[in-house]
C-alpha cells in the first residue's frame, strides 16, 4: 500500500480529517513541494495536487504537521530548508533547516505563511561537517496539541554543531498564539521552558533568537565531528494511542553521516506536557526506511495523530505491514 503521491517521498505524510465530514485530507511533500489529496479512506484517495503558498517562504518546504481549530481552519507546520549561504563554497550543496507555520481557510488548497516557529541559535552551524545534507539547524518534527487545547508540542531534530545538544528536542507554543507564532515558542532545557529573546534590528524590526534545546534523546556519536560515524535519533513521529492510553513516538536512528538507517525505535509517555516521561527508545526493527509513522484505522478518528491497538505502519510513504500495540 502506497500513499497517493508518495513515490520517492522525502517527508512523512500528514493526515487531517475534515470536521463533520467523512473525508480525509493528506499532505505529502516531495523535493520541497507539498501536495494535497483527499478521500473517504486510505484506499480511495484522489490524485494529489500541488498546494499554493503565498508568499513562498523561500527554499524547500515539507509540510510535516497539521492541526485544525474548532472552526475548520488548518494550521500547518513545515520543515523549511534554506541554502547554507553562510558557508560560501563549503556549503554550496548543503542546507540549514528551520520550522515555520502557515494557515489555510479552504481545507489546505492554499496557505498563508505565518512566520517562523523555531530556528537554531545564530552561529550554531558547522561549515566543515561531514553531514551530507545539513550544516546545522532544526527540523524533521511532529506536532501534537495537548488534550486541553492549551499548547502545541513540537518534537523535533536538532542538528546544531554542539555535540551534547544534538538529538531530539521539545518545544511548546501556546495554542492561543497560533496566528502570530514568531517569538512565542519556548524550548525545553531538561528542567524548564526557555523563551526566545528579541534582538532589535537597525531597520526597526526584531529578530527572535531561540535557545537550543537540551535533547530528551541526545546523540551518542555526533553529526559534525571528524569521522562519518553517527549514533543519533531523529525524525520523531508522535501519536496518541487510544488502546495503550499513552503517547507513542517512532524514531529514525542514523548510523553514519549519509543518514543510513540502523533501525526504527519506539518510545512511550503517559502525557505530553512533561518531556522527562518518555521511555528509553527500544528497537522496533533493524534497518528500515526513513519516516516511520502509523495511520490509525478507526473510523472517524484514525490518522497519523491517533491510532488504536492496530494501525497501518508506514515507512517512506509505503505500508507493507500492520502494527499491533500490546499492553
Amino acid at each position: 500500500m502506497r500513499l497517493t503521491g508518495s513515490a520517492d517521498s522525502n517527508s512523512p505524510a500528514v493526515w487531517q480529517r475534515i470536521g463533520g465530514q467523512n473525508q480525509m485530507l493528506v499532505l505529502t511533500s516531495i523535493d520541497g513541494r507539498p501536495s494535497l489529496s483527499s478521500g473517504a479512506q486510505l484506499r480511495t484517495l484522489g490524485q494529489p495536487s500541488p498546494i499554493v503558498m503565498k508568499p513562498w517562504p523561500g527554499g524547500g518546504v515539507w509540510m510535516e504537521a497539521v492541526v485544525a481549530d474548532d472552526y475548520g481552519t488548518l494550521y500547518g507546520y513545515y520543515h523549511n530548508e534554506m541554502g547554507a549561504t553562510m558557508c560560501g563554497d563549503d556549503g554550496s550543496d548543503k542546507v540549514i533547516p528551520r520550522i515555520g507555520a502557515a494557515r489555510s481557510w479552504n481545507h489546505g488548497a492554499t496557505w498563508e505563511p505565518l512566520g517562523l516557529v523555531l530556528e537554531a541559535p545564530p552561529g550554531s552551524y558547522d561549515c566543515e561537517t561531514n553531514n551530507v545534507y545539513f550544516v546545522g539547524g532544526v527540523g524533521d518534527f511532529s506536532v501534537r496539541l495537548d488534550p486541553q487545547s492549551r499548547d502545541l508540542y513540537f518534537f523535533y531534530s536538532q542538528y546544531i554543531k554542539f555535540d551534547r545538544l544534538q538529538g531530539v528536542g521539545v518545544a511548546r507554543l501556546a495554542w492561543a498564539d497560533r496566528d502570530k507564532p514568531s517569538g512565542k515558542a519556548m524550548v525545553w532545557n531538561s528542567r524548564t521552558w526557555l523563551p526566545a529573546r528579541a534582538i532589535p534590528l537597525v531597520n526597526g524590526q526584531v529578530r527572535w533568537v531561540y535557545p537550543a534545546a537540551v535533547p530528551i534523546f541526545p546523540a551518542v556519536e555526533p553529526w559534525h565531528d571528524d569521522d562519518t560515524e553517527v549514533d543519533a535519533f531523529w525524525g520523531p513521529s508522535v501519536h496518541w494511542n487510544s488502546y495503550l492510553q499513552q503517547y507513542v513516538m517512532l524514531l529514525n536512528h542514523a548510523k553514519d553521516a549519509a543518514w543510513s538507517q540502523e533501525g526504527v525505535y519506539v518510545s512511550f509517555a503517559p502525557q505530553i506536557d512533561d518531556p522527562t516521561l518518555w521511555t528509553k527508545p527500544a528497537k522496533l526493527l533493524d534497518g528500515g526506511a526513513w519516516y516511520p509513522q502509523v495511520m490509525g484505522l478507526e473510523d472517524g478518528s484514525g490518522t497519523d495523530k491517533e491510532a488504536g491497538r492496530w494501525a497501518r505502519f508506514f515507512m517512506g510513504g509505503t505500508s507493507e505491514y500492520l502494527i499491533q500495540f500490546v499492553k
